[in-house]
């Protein structure tokens, strides 16, 4: 377990009776739970460390989750905002205790406009659910992380989130024009709207992406849309040495195309696929690329064909197109095999991402290759060439203390070197309570300072999600 932030821990430990109750008004007796079971299934994310919570709330409406918080503020009791519970830093973990505030019944699409290109959504609705709508209309939600069958647009919102088409689109960030919250104090604010330009007042929806949860709690989403691409092509492309496959990537700039997605697979990460389901990848490969681009027909067959004699250029040793979906899917496949294949080289993944300019990307390669052999550990990375975001595994092969420790000292390191290097200790996870103790490698003590002023300036009792982001 990580050393958990120790302010504000004179508030009950325990929800009482009386408490139970009044939430059990606010929302319906049977949307409170302290069933064991729900609460085990509440108290974790995907690190699977469990801080259980005293009670599970499920409110329905802006109104209820108001009057939850007024009540926590009232009691002092802690509150944590949960959406599919599929992080890797602890952001949705109650870690003191209180009530889980679960979003899942958040969960009705309210409106898709393809006038104004957008779509109005409550937080408890899965990227995957948004896509298939927006899609079916003839438009396009370009975020895309790895959860997007899983994770809840709500906290995608709050986590910042991303995935392979970043390289083109971008973040969750470019796309959020406006956002019903609740504040820790129990405020209904309305920040942005169905705009895409909008000089009014401070920008309060920008605030709430990538705040974790700590600022406040959505309750409805209007996210910016973009006409469905007309055609894809997805290739994968097999180099020698990760530093070829790298200056491949810099080369599409100059080519004059971005390609939508653009990801890395290092070597540790070949091997790892092809020892958990063979797919005819060369064990002796530095790394390898799949890349889609999209668009319009004749523009796709046109960028298509350079990404062709971009790789022949960079020495591509293999390159494999897509003839149609079902090929496409092959491709795609090698990536989604990542997670349960790196899963199998070790007792237990130090699973972190960071983020560097993508022209320092053959630097950080490097030094991860010689943290693994300076620790010992087998370090598979993987991740968005095309905009910097890379996945270090860090793989245990005794998980005890030593080895804890050890792999501790080397995503330090890493992390030290990706900063160094111009970069950030995360692209898309977000800090939580597991990379707290590290956020001043990143951050000056100003910097952090006036986030932890603003945090104070809207939640004064600490109410919300405590123990994040500041040690």
């Amino acid at each position: 377990m990580r050393e958990i932030a120790k302010e504000n821990l004179n508030y009950p430990s325990m929800i009482d009776s009386a408490v139970i109750e009044q939430l059990e008004t606010i929302v319906g007796s049977e949307h409170v739970s302290t069933s064991d079971d729900v609460i085990i299934e509440n108290s974790q994310d995907a690190l699977k460390e469990v801080h259980r919570a005293d009670a599970v709330v499920f409110p329905r409406t802006a109104e209820e989750v108001s009057a939850i918080m007024k009540l926590a503020n009232e009691r002092l009791f802690y509150v944590t905002a949960r959406g599919g519970g599929v992080g890797y830093t602890g952001g949705a973990v109650p870690l003191r205790g209180g009530i889980v505030l679960a979003t899942r019944r958040f969960n009705r699409i309210l409106e898709i406009n393809k006038a104004d290109m957008v779509v109005v959504t409550e937080p408890g609705v899965t990227n995957y659910a948004v896509q298939q709508a927006v899609e079916a209309e003839g438009l396009f939600y370009p975020p895309d992380p790895a959860s997007w069958k899983d994770s809840f647009i709500g906290g995608n919102i709050a986590e910042n989130a991303g995935g392979p088409r970043c390289a083109k689109y971008g973040a969750t960030k470019q796309f959020v024009l406006g956002l019903d919250f609740v504040t820790p104090t129990g405020d209904i604010i309305r920040a942005g709207a169905r705009t895409t330009k909008n000089a009014t007042g401070y920008n309060l929806a920008a605030l709430m992406v990538g705040s974790e949860g700590m600022l406040g709690i959505m309750t409805r989403c209007i996210l910016r849309l973009l006409p469905l691409p007309e055609a894809r092509q997805t290739s994968l492309a097999v180099f020698e040495t990760a530093e070829a496959a790298c200056k491949c990537v810099a080369t599409f700039a100059d080519a004059g195309i971005m390609p939508a997605a653009l990801e890395l697979l290092d070597r540790a990460s070949i091997n790892a696929i092809e020892d958990f389901e063979p797919s005819g990848l060369p064990r002796s490969a530095g790394a390898l690329l799949i890349i889609e681009v999209d668009g319009l027909r004749e523009t796709v067959a046109r960028e298509a064909g350079i990404v062709r004699d971009v790789c022949a250029r960079s020495g591509a040793i293999e390159f494999r197109a897509a003839n149609d979906d079902r090929e496409a899917a092959a491709i795609w496949e090698v990536r989604r095999k990542l997670s349960p294949a790196v899963k199998r080289t070790g007792k237990k993944k130090i699973n972190e991402d960071i983020v560097v300019p993508r022209s320092r990307i053959p630097e950080i390669l490097a030094f991860i290759e010689e943290m693994g052999r300076k620790y010992g550990f087998l370090i598979p990375t993987f991740g968005h060439a095309g905009d910097g975001n890379l996945h270090v595994n860090v793989m245990l092969q005794r998980d005890d203390e030593h080895e804890r420790h050890e792999g501790h000292l080397a995503v330090r390191e890493i992390f030290e070197r990706a900063v160094e290097l111009g970069g950030l200790i995360s692209g898309e996870h977000g800090i939580g309570y597991a990379k707290a103790p590290f956020l001043d490698i990143a951050l000056t003590p100003p910097t952090i300072e006036l986030m932890k002023t603003i945090k104070r300036a809207m939640d004064p009792n600490g109410i919300l999600n405590p123990g994040k982001m500041f040690v």
